[in-house]
């Protein structure tokens, strides 16, 4: 069993290196071919941070194990607004911008609410309904690039010869090796968590549910730890809660839909209660900017995050 344990942390490095890789290499690609850094920001950065859910979902569904593929998002969004949000406000108050009061944080509440819908017509996320998700996703990915013209400054003259200097030192044939190696590490690591957590939940009696639900979720979650924490203690409240709001998106439309495509995913009604608690924890930060501090989500926020996440934690174990 101690085997099983090891084999599971080495996917889950396999995982977070892969991101870093597949999110290293396709920056640079872009950047030799001129593509503006904030768009590279809101795309690619976000979306690998997003690669470990991707290939544990994808594997899970091939594999036959549908349970873990739903669990995996729905663990790791909840993962990412209670536990991982909540920690970055206690760490540092978090601000909220208008765009992000009024049209981001609605987005992930809307997605949340489309998946569940989708997920209770028929009990299952057929073919069809993963390209809705996906045409969704891409919808989104529009609106980022939108609003990324929208707000791009200008760069200085001087800036500019700078930059276009240290494209010149990128290496095509380099980064679409860093690309292919975060791939392939993508692909193993996935294989590695999803097998031997499922050896490991059948030889405790754990059903997949939970273990999706709390291992695999936490695990594939911590490129978006390591990135929000970070960005809170650097006291930078856009790339702490941007990173989880855009997370949360690209995980049920563009990781559910993919999956579903691939092979339509049955879904077991059971997971609604999970559903209700990701819909109740978006909306109350939806109100945090409009009760206590204005526009902040606060410490005190930030600890009553971490106390739900406590207790449904907890009742995973104990249900």
């Amino acid at each position: 069993m101690i085997l099983e344990v090891v084999w599971i942390i080495l996917g889950f490095i396999l995982l977070i290196k892969g991101a870093d890789f597949l999110v290293d290499g396709s920056s640079k690609v872009a950047k030799k071919f001129h593509i503006p850094e904030i768009i590279i920001g809101l795309t690619i950065v976000s979306i690998g941070t997003s690669m470990p859910e991707l290939f544990v979902s994808i594997t899970s569904a091939i594999d036959g194990y549908p349970d873990m593929a739903v669990g995996n998002v729905i663990g790791s969004n909840l993962c990412n607004l209670l536990l991982i949000l909540g920690l970055s406000a206690v760490i540092m108050p978090i601000e909220f911008k208008k765009e992000t009061r009024f049209i981001e944080i609605p987005i992930t509440l809307a997605v949340t609410l489309v998946l569940f819908v989708l997920c209770n017509i028929g009990a299952n996320i057929t073919r069809i309904e993963g390209m809705i998700l996906v045409v969704l996703f891409i919808l989104f990915i529009g609106y980022t690039i939108f609003m990324a013209k929208r707000g791009e400054q200008f760069e200085k003259k001087d800036t500019l010869v700078e930059v276009q200097a240290d494209v010149q030192k990128i290496s095509i044939v380099k980064s679409i090796l860093w690309i292919l190696l975060g791939v392939i590490g993508l692909k193993i690591g996935g294989d590695l968590v999803v097998n031997h957590s499922v050896i490991v939940a059948k030889a405790f009696n754990i059903s997949e549910k939970v273990i999706s639900l709390t291992i695999i979720a936490i695990g594939t979650s911590l490129p978006e730890l390591v990135t929000s924490v970070t960005a809170a203690i650097k006291g930078d409240s856009d790339i702490a809660i941007g990173n989880i709001l855009g997370s949360n998106i690209f995980n049920i439309l563009l990781i559910l839909g993919v999956s579903a495509i691939i092979t339509p995913i049955t879904y077991s009604v059971s997971y609604n209660n999970q559903i209700l608690v990701l819909i109740i924890a978006t909306v109350l930060l939806a109100l945090f900017p409009f009760i206590g501090a204005k526009n902040k989500m606060t410490r005190s926020n930030g600890i009553a995050y971490l106390i739900i996440y406590a207790i449904y934690m907890a009742g995973l174990f104990i249900a």
